[in-house]
């Protein structure tokens, strides 16, 4: 990725969204909780048995994700004194960065393919790689790339007045 716009880092630090999105998340645990989010786990006692983590620590890391608003308590329906934990729409948002992070440990980091397999629901095929692409679908390398500010992004409505004028 170029470009010709240098930042300092320290100031990034500061104002950048992947610290701020790093912060929200945590750790390993966090991304751990979300996966058993994902494959539909809802109890304090589900999280706690199936990821074996302390009952502190999973404690303060649902309190972080529902202060983050990533998970959300509600009441059990069956159960009124009992609590369950549910995605929000900023947690389902993480899915695309769940499946990219986990594709990119597949590759660079076990070198093994994860189990179980993430298919399409529709016809169990696997799910393609996540790719970055551009604002008409084609996929984009580091080459395709480069940083710009916010008065030098071509806007849908700029490029349709563009085109109009040739």
């Amino acid at each position: 990725m170029g470009g010709a716009i240098r930042e300092s880092l320290r100031q990034l630090a500061s104002d950048c969204s992947l610290p701020a999105a790093l912060e929200a998340m945590g750790e390993r645990w966090s991304f751990l909780i979300l996966r058993g989010s994902f494959n539909g786990l809802h109890h304090f006692e589900e999280f706690q048995s199936e990821l074996g983590i302390a009952r502190n620590i999973l404690a303060n890391r649902l309190a972080r994700l529902v202060d983050k608003g990533i998970l959300e308590r509600r009441p059990c329906a069956d159960d009124r004194r009992k609590i369950e934990y549910h995605l929000t729409d900023k947690g389902y948002a993480l899915l695309p960065v769940m499946i990219s992070l986990r594709q990119w440990g597949e590759r660079w980091e076990t070198r093994v393919p994860a189990f179980p397999v993430l298919v399409d629901a529709r016809d169990s095929r696997p799910i393609q790689a996540v790719q970055v692409l551009s604002h008409d679908g084609r996929p984009l390398g580091k080459g395709d790339l480069l940083w710009a500010l916010p008065e030098d992004v071509v806007s849908d409505d700029d490029a349709v007045e563009v085109k109009a004028a040739e």
